[in-house]
């Protein structure tokens, strides 16, 4: 690990950037395919991105001010790269790149080509490229947007004055707009008049469905991005999710980029604000209390259960509650509501146990009967469930690197990233299995999981209405209305691991760096104790002999057991820095007693090989160079 406090050299390192290949092509250039070398003077950002990742999708958001503020200097080039088999559909990386507002170019890269020319191990990771086509920093995971506005700004004077920036229009192209009446809709509930209220989530609005599914009532929002209280017009969601019908007939909506919970008032169309900042919750930032003071991160789904509403965190990896501390039947007034943490630990995988035990990854659809409350765990393709007592299980699903679509035995059936769950009349569930484009059955009672349905696009939702279950298909961007089957639909099965190719390390000791190189003009912050965080773990968890649990230190020593062929290391790294007074001012340090602070975070999962001759050092950059590999090339 390189020492974040020291004084920055004159001298950035520099190595020559890869070319840019993709089998997929190019999008949101009007059909132009480029190379690096046509993008030479201006500075280009290369953000490695998949669409089923939340933190992809945070970054996104971080990246859309420095991308307006820069326009004319930097090229942002979006790298789609993907971990599950339908995001290597060009299609399917077509719909994401509208469904998520991205406003730059992107490469489709479903062979992984300029993820390994670059070296890149974490979803999401940021290249920055001088231009005169250098790699001048790398930096993985979320919160790093100040720092590489700090380097654009940086790079543009340099080369300013060197004659080697060019300004202009950049390569993008926005698409055409399809004239559908739902855009990419998220999830649906019925409502006590018949009709549908969907979250239209592209569109940034709520829409209001009469009885057939299709037919338009209304519409709630503006339909542009912002977060604003009201009624007609005046209110603006940004991208909304999950909805839930409340005791007093009014509508809890996650309203999700806005990392925000909201209330519809169905009866006047008036929208208030429950719950969330407006601000993304970071590490370290408060995880209870009063509910419009405590920030939110990327609430997905909502449900009514025992009294609160329960909220998917998708953000974070937990389940947290909103609880209105007030009459059911009155949740109008919540001045004394709270939120708080109800499971997960913020670590992203699938572990069971008590709630303040649990790990999740991407909770992302809940469902509630009167003993369970049913999640669909997307990222670990998993639905899990919560017991009355607030502890975490697993009805079907392995982990983050095992997917796919086979029925039968719980224990041996797979999914691939779910996002909806359904409760069904005879205790079993609905499973919206979002990546198969199918709609699955869990039954608790036999422990089977069937297939209801298949040829669906992207379904996220779905809602009983009588004898019938209405899908949202999200990619269609419609509801299909379906008969539930007596019978299963017959599919052929096929499982599917994690496309990432496995890192050879040598069995024993391997030197794991977390590479952390603090912004120019910050410095790590210690004022109240350690400011970096390491926590690694295994799978399985036989395959670490030595090193795993949590540490302040970036740098350590892992003892790897021979007799284990091949695993996945579990990384979580997270680095606090703020200014430096002393060096922006020449004041004493600390003379500002409240300086900008940035939390940066990454979670890595490495799927390792472990091979006599291997390599016996593992560095992970989570923002900077890695000035030992500079060396050793």
């Amino acid at each position: 690990m390189t020492d974040a406090s020291s004084p920055r050299t004159s001298r950035r390192a520099r190595v020559r950037a890869p070319q840019l290949t993709g089998k997929g092509g190019w999008l949101n250039t009007g059909d132009k395919q480029y190379t690096l070398a046509e993008l030479r003077g201006r500075i280009v950002i290369l953000d490695f991105w998949t669409f089923c990742c939340i933190n992809c999708l945070h970054v996104l958001d971080e990246l859309r001010e420095l991308e307006r503020k820069h326009r004319d200097t930097v090229v942002i080039i979006g790298v789609h790269s993907p971990k599950f088999v339908h995001e290597a559909e060009h299609q399917a990386v077509v719909d994401a790149v509208e469904r998520y507002g991205v406003e730059h170019p992107v490469l489709d890269d479903p062979e992984l080509a300029t993820w390994k020319q670059y070296a890149v191990r974490a979803w999401p990771t940021l290249v920055v490229i001088d231009p005169e086509g250098y790699v001048v920093a790398q930096h993985a995971g979320e919160g790093h947007a100040h720092a590489i506005e700090r380097l654009v700004e940086e790079l543009g004077t340099e080369h300013a004055a060197k004659g080697t920036l060019r300004r202009g229009d950049g390569p993008y192209v926005a698409p055409e707009p399809e004239p559908t009446v739902l855009r990419f809709p998220g999830k649906a509930i019925a409502l006590p008049s018949g009709n549908f209220l969907v979250s239209d989530t592209t569109r940034h609005q709520l829409v209001e469905l009469a009885a057939d599914g299709e037919s338009v009532v209304r519409r709630i929002g503006s339909g542009t991005r912002g977060l604003h209280d009201g009624s007609g017009d005046s209110v603006t969601f940004n991208e909304p999710q999950g909805l839930a019908l409340l005791d007093d007939g009014s509508v809890a909506v996650a309203d999700t980029v806005n990392h925000a919970l909201r209330r519809l008032d169905l009866a006047t169309g008036a929208v208030t604000t429950l719950a969330g900042t407006g601000r993304q919750w970071m590490q370290g930032e408060p995880t209870s209390g009063p509910a419009r003071e405590v920030s939110l991160s990327s609430p997905w789904d909502v449900a009514w259960w025992n009294g609160k509403v329960w909220i998917a965190m998708a953000g974070v990896h937990q389940l947290w509650a909103y609880d209105p501390a007030t009459d059911p039947a009155d949740l109008a007034h919540p001045a004394e509501a709270t939120v708080a943490v109800t499971a997960g630990t913020t670590n992203e995988g699938l572990v069971d146990g008590p709630g303040a035990e649990a790990w999740f990854a991407q909770p992302s659809g809940l469902a509630a009967t009167a003993d369970r409350l049913w999640v669909a765990d997307s990222e670990t393709s998993a639905l899990r469930w919560v017991d009355l007592d607030g502890a975490v299980h697993t009805a079907v699903g392995t982990g983050l690197f095992d997917f796919g679509h086979r029925d039968g035995a719980a224990e041996q059936a797979l999914l691939q990233h779910p996002l909806g769950v359904t409760a069904l009349p005879d205790g079993s569930v609905a499973i919206s299995d979002t990546y198969n484009h199918a709609l699955r059955r869990y039954d608790p009672a036999t422990g089977q999981v069937t297939t209801l349905a298949t040829d669906l696009r992207e379904p996220s939702d779905a809602v009983l209405v009588g004898d019938d279950i209405l899908v949202v298909e999200s990619a269609r961007h419609r509801l299909t209305r379906l008969r539930l089957p007596e019978e299963a639909v017959r599919v052929e099965s096929v499982a599917h691991r994690t496309r990432r190719a496995a890192t050879e390390v040598t069995p024993g000791e391997l030197k794991l760096d977390v590479i952390f190189q603090a912004p120019a003009g910050q410095k790590l912050d210690t004022r109240y104790g350690p400011s970096t965080r390491l926590l690694v773990s295994a799978t399985p968890p036989e395959l670490l002999v030595g090193g795993e649990g949590a540490g302040t230190d970036l740098n350590r020593a892992l003892t790897l057991n021979s007799a284990v062929a091949e695993g996945v290391l579990h990384v979580s790294a997270m680095a606090a820095s703020c200014d430096d007074t002393a060096s922006n001012s020449g004041s004493a340090a600390g003379a500002n007693e409240y300086p900008a602070c940035h939390v940066h975070q990454q979670d890595w999962g490495v799927p390792v090989r472990l091979t006599e001759g291997g390599a016996d050092r593992l560095p992970l950059v989570l923002a900077g160079m890695d000035d030992q590999h500079d060396q050793d090339a």
